[in-house]
């Protein structure tokens, strides 16, 4: 075994585990996958054939089996807290999707259980991918002073609250929400992995909530699909004392009376005649480079660039050598916000979270 390699276990055979068996192919020096639990047969046969990896039929078989630095767990919400706690009490870190748990009830109940071991960790991956990792890269030292609002537009629920929330430096304060929905005509071109060919407008609900952090403050606007929907672009602003950072340009005060704006520009090799294949090199403003892809060579999209980071930084923290990519405590948070979303919409009420069992975790 290389040196460093991080071990680990699946406990999920669909589509998003899929990106864990993948990654894991394409950097051997880095991960191994030791084994997989499914829950259906056929389909856990056929993942053990396609991976190459031994199949079993519990994670207590597959933790005493091969001792994994980290168990992941990728399955449907209702099944998840289950499992979690399951290797927790084999004393095995772990990765779990997000949610963590599907409600508030079970996010209480599995904090309640295996919070204070200090043993999971939650596959938010969206701050880690590049152009969100080189907006917080600047963001973070003050370019744009103290960052004072988030606006989303691109992702929903806790994945875009983890942003904010990544943005804004909140924790586990009260925060207010207030929702609305609207319905109007949409055309669908793309769903998750193909063409409808279907250019019929059809009803699609946005869904637009202000949450107030207490100093504060996030907005999030989605529209059913959106992960998948060209028709509707990805947008993010930044907001901060001294500027603020819309998408991928950057205003702001650098002196007595002088304003500039700058782009944040991706260096993406394979046009024309650049012979190196495509993919990403780096994102910089002006001669000050923000990020630098982990994986060079490897033509990986922006979001497998972001779970390889979350995985080797999982693999390093089961390790004693890194720091804890996301606590089980931020995910419980981000869901905790996510649902207040869904709730003061459904309502037309305002809601205001509670400060819940995790707020005492460490930071």
């Amino acid at each position: 075994m290389t040196a460093g390699r991080g071990r680990f276990g699946i406990v999920g055979t669909g589509w998003r585990a899929q990106f864990y068996f993948r990654l894991a192919r394409l950097l051997p020096a880095q991960l191994e996958v030791v084994g997989l639990v499914g829950h259906s047969p056929d389909r856990t046969e056929a993942a053990s054939r396609q991976w190459g990896v031994p199949a079993y039929g519990s994670v207590a078989e597959l933790v005493a089996s091969q001792r994994p630095d980290f168990v992941i767990v990728s399955v449907p919400w209702p099944a998840t807290p289950g499992l979690v706690q399951a290797a927790v009490e084999l004393g095995v870190p772990v990765l779990s999707e997000t949610p963590p748990a599907p409600d508030i009830d079970g996010l209480r109940r599995l904090w309640q259980v295996v919070g204070a071991s200090g043993l999971v960790q939650v596959a938010e991956q969206y701050a880690l991918m590049p152009s969100h990792a080189s907006r917080l890269a600047l963001a973070r030292p003050g370019a744009i002073g103290t960052v004072t609002s988030v606006q989303v537009s691109s992702t929903h629920l806790y994945h875009a609250v983890a942003l904010m929330r990544t943005f804004l430096g909140a924790r586990f304060e009260t925060a207010k929400v207030s929702a609305g929905t609207f319905v109007a005509p949409l055309i669908d071109p793309l769903v998750k992995d193909a063409w409808t060919d279907d250019d019929r407008p059809k009803d699609a609900k946005t869904t637009i909530a202000t949450i107030d952090f207490g100093g504060s403050m996030g907005l999030y606007d989605f529209t059913d699909n959106q992960w998948h929907n060209q028709l509707r672009s990805r947008r993010i602003v930044i907001r901060g004392s001294a500027g603020e950072i819309a998408n991928d340009e950057v205003v702001r005060l650098v002196g007595p009376r002088t304003i500039v704006r700058s782009p944040l520009v991706r260096r993406q090799t394979g046009y024309d005649l650049d012979l190196d294949g495509f993919d990403t090199d780096h994102i910089s403003l002006g001669d000050t480079i923000l990020y630098r892809n982990p994986f060079p060579g490897l033509r990986l999209s922006d979001e497998e660039i972001a779970i390889g980071t979350m995985l080797i930084a999982m693999a390093a923290w089961s390790r004693g050598e890194g720091a804890p990519p996301y606590p089980l405590a931020e995910g419980c948070q981000d869901h905790l916000i996510g649902l207040a979303i869904e709730e003061s919409a459904s309502t037309g009420a305002p809601v205001t979270t509670s400060v819940e069992g995790w707020a005492a975790a460490k930071p």
